[in-house]
């Protein structure tokens, strides 16, 4: 169905999500399985269209971030194992009854979910051990590792489907140190926990980044995180965005030096000698920071660069279309491959994660299947 009279949407392009796949996929072993993070609505990027083109491509696991996240999936049909990184103590029905796997990070959180095992009279249920090797956000610390061996081997109601940390800096070449001597001691740490459970649980620490830059640590599994949405940690690799923040111009008008400002706040000004804006469906509640607005960015349209002009609105923005040829319809690229994510991040002094999580679920995702570029 043609959506060309759409007024917003993300475009997900399936070449581009399947070129950044086979990337990852090629830089390990045959045997590793690769695990999908689709948290926070897949960041950004829509959590069940996402799910679905994984699910196609061949991933062995999901990840989400909350149970809600992962019972989302199972209503809309995704089938793969999903893997709860956040379970807490307050949703074990539904994680049980959608056949959700948890996320363990301590002792408080196991012994809660063993009693509501016990009561619904199960065994061997799949649950995932967090090891804290240097983040300190959460999981197991290495002197809570001998209680924890105790209760597993009293408690048949779980079984350790897997072991893992995760890296707090392995895109940063200056911190390598710190992120070997945080898989030194995962790998102690999950041996010591294997050789108590009695049988071998897949173990896995890499993120995306690790994966690059550490594929000789990718054990029985890794995680791909931003990396699947086309964002590397290396500089010589350029891959795909999947994304794209089109919208569509809503009106263009032609200002005089006589009507003096545009936009919220008076803060945007019109040229001695004119200036033709267009309006366009996107602001603030969309994901559109304010720090955008008064020129800071510009946007793609019919081969140009239009930059903002005035306060972004919480619906709308206005950009500067003076010498563009511009009309009401016309498509105005806000993220994708011009401008990149990564573009408008550093106009933010922050990170790609942030742009991409921002867009809300109003705006419409659309899978795209047409070819596109290579990966260089």
């Amino acid at each position: 169905m043609s959506r060309e009279n759409d007024f917003s949407r993300l475009e997900l392009r399936l070449p581009a999500c399947r070129s950044n796949y086979r990337y990852f996929r090629g830089r390990l072993k045959p045997t590793t399985k690769l695990l999908v993070l689709v948290k926070a609505n897949a960041y950004g990027h829509g959590a069940v269209e996402f799910a679905s083109m994984m699910q196609q491509e061949g991933a062995d696991y999901l990840a989400v971030a909350l149970p809600v996240e992962g019972v989302e999936l199972r209503r809309a049909g995704i089938s793969l194992p999903i893997l709860v990184l956040t379970a807490g103590t307050d949703f074990f029905p539904e994680i049980i009854e959608n056949r959700l796997e948890p996320g363990i990070p301590n002792l408080y959180t196991l012994e809660a979910l063993c009693a509501e095992l016990r009561a619904r009279g199960l065994r061997d249920f799949p649950v995932h051990i967090k090891l804290d090797t240097g983040m300190h956000r959460l999981g197991f610390m290495t002197g809570e590792l001998p209680a924890l061996k105790e209760f597993l081997a009293v408690h048949p109601e779980v079984r350790v489907r897997s072991i893992y940390s995760h890296l707090a800096a392995a895109e940063d070449p200056a911190e390598d140190a710190f992120t070997l001597g945080q898989i030194a001691m995962f790998e102690a740490n999950a041996q010591s926990l294997t050789d108590a459970l009695g049988y071998r649980p897949m173990w896995h620490i890499l993120n995306s980044a690790g994966i690059e830059r550490f594929p000789q640590y990718q054990h029985d599994m890794v995680r791909l995180g931003i990396g699947i949405y086309g964002i590397s940690a290396l500089p010589d690799v350029h891959l795909a965005p999947v994304a794209s923040l089109k919208v569509k111009v809503l009106q263009v008008k032609t200002l005089g030096p006589e009507d003096g400002t545009i936009g919220y706040g008076r803060h945007g000004h019109v040229a001695p000698t004119g200036t033709v804006i267009a309006t366009i469906p996107v602001g603030y509640a969309d994901g559109l920071d304010r720090h955008f607005g008064c020129g800071a960015a510009s946007f793609s349209v019919n081969g140009h660069r239009a930059p903002t002009i005035g306060n972004i609105c919480m619906d709308m923005c206005m950009i500067d279309v003076t010498g563009i040829p511009v009309q009401v319809g016309d498509t105005v690229t806000i993220f994708g491959e011009d401008p990149t994510v990564g573009e408008l991040a550093q106009i933010l002094g922050t990170i790609p994660y942030e742009i991409l999580t921002s867009v809300p679920r109003r705006i419409e995702r659309i899978i795209l299947r047409t070819p596109l570029t290579t990966i260089k």
